[in-house]
């Protein structure tokens, strides 16, 4: 994609594992980074800052296009308000600094987790019903863009992007704790394993981020991002055990004794002020359906269906 030197976009989160594989293919010269963190690729083009402080937030004339990534999305934030501060009033604070310059184009990724767990197949006209804090701040950060866009509906572009649990080149999260728990032999199975996952491919939803921008169409769009085929947990570890030529022991923990760990793992870690691995929420989610309908994307939009070997090497990506 090439866009235009004087449309520069701004992308707010950029340091982390999707921004990396965004600022790689748009190209340096195209784009600005504001992060809290420094990027670990891209430190000439990215300014620290965070969206809390709306002082931090600095949205030039020549900016075109925001896309904002930064969210706080661990399963074992503290404090719980931390989700409200930086997903729902840092993303009002984006939108009141775009104000101030007149920017009235956004990309912002939102995530699957306002529906909640164990739903038949939701897609983007769903009913919220988010389970946990992430969730019902992301929703909320949804509704303060869906405000922001009423205010002048026929000059605005706001595109909301809902991805499923991402994996992908550099990623330390969900996918990638389950892929080391499965290698060191240690695994076992928490409940039967029929529940369905949705997973999306870091390349493909920078792909359609880029695909977003390249459209530049007025209007206010939802999607929900998901990589198919959706496997259940038994067909996802088999291909795992295959590909790693592992045999795992096949005993399956009952979801309740599982539950009943993770409370357990919830009590030390308040005791002790410290953080683990498990936890009574990633064992109900590790057990939960999150099955979601993504045709609204791929009836317009090619994805990349594979990793992107040369940006592997190219970042040194290991």
């Amino acid at each position: 994609m090439q866009l235009k030197k004087s449309n520069k976009i701004l992308i707010i989160g950029g340091s982390g594992f999707v921004g990396s594989k965004l600022i790689f293919e748009l190209g340096e010269n195209q784009c600005v980074n504001l992060d809290k963190n420094k990027s670990p690729f891209f430190s000439k083009i990215t300014n620290i800052g965070d969206i809390r402080n709306l002082d931090d937030i600095l949205i030039t004339s020549k900016t075109k296009y925001v896309i904002l990534l930064a969210a706080e999305h661990r399963d074992d934030v503290s404090p719980k308000s931390l989700y409200y501060d930086v997903n729902v009033k840092g993303t009002s604070n984006v939108l009141k600094a775009m104000d101030k310059v007149g920017v009235k184009n956004l990309i912002f990724t939102s995530s699957v987790a306002i529906y909640g767990l164990n739903k038949i197949n939701p897609d983007e006209n769903y009913a919220k019903d988010p389970f946990n804090h992430y969730g019902i701040s992301k929703f909320q950060a949804e509704e303060v863009i869906k405000k922001w866009y009423e205010k002048d509906p026929k000059n605005k572009s706001v595109n909301i992007i809902r991805p499923s649990v991402i994996f992908g080149e550099r990623n330390r999260g969900n996918v990638y704790n389950l892929l080391k728990q499965i290698s060191s032999g240690k695994f076992l199975m928490v409940g039967e394993g029929t529940n369905k996952k949705s997973m999306a491919y870091v390349g493909n939803v920078v792909a359609f981020i880029m695909n977003r921008l390249e459209k530049s169409e007025l209007g206010y769009n939802i999607y929900n991002y998901v990589d198919e085929p959706d496997l259940n947990m038994n067909e996802l570890v088999s291909i795992i055990e295959d590909k790693l030529n592992l045999d795992l022991p096949k005993i399956k923990i009952p979801k309740w004794l599982g539950m009943l760990g993770g409370y357990i793992i919830d009590l030390i870690a308040l005791i002790f002020n410290k953080k683990f691995s498990i936890s009574s929420v990633r064992v109900k989610k590790f057990c939960a359906t999150t099955q979601f309908n993504s045709s609204k994307v791929h009836n317009n939009f090619k994805k990349q269906g594979m990793v992107d070997k040369y940006f592997y090497k190219k970042l040194n990506l290991d």
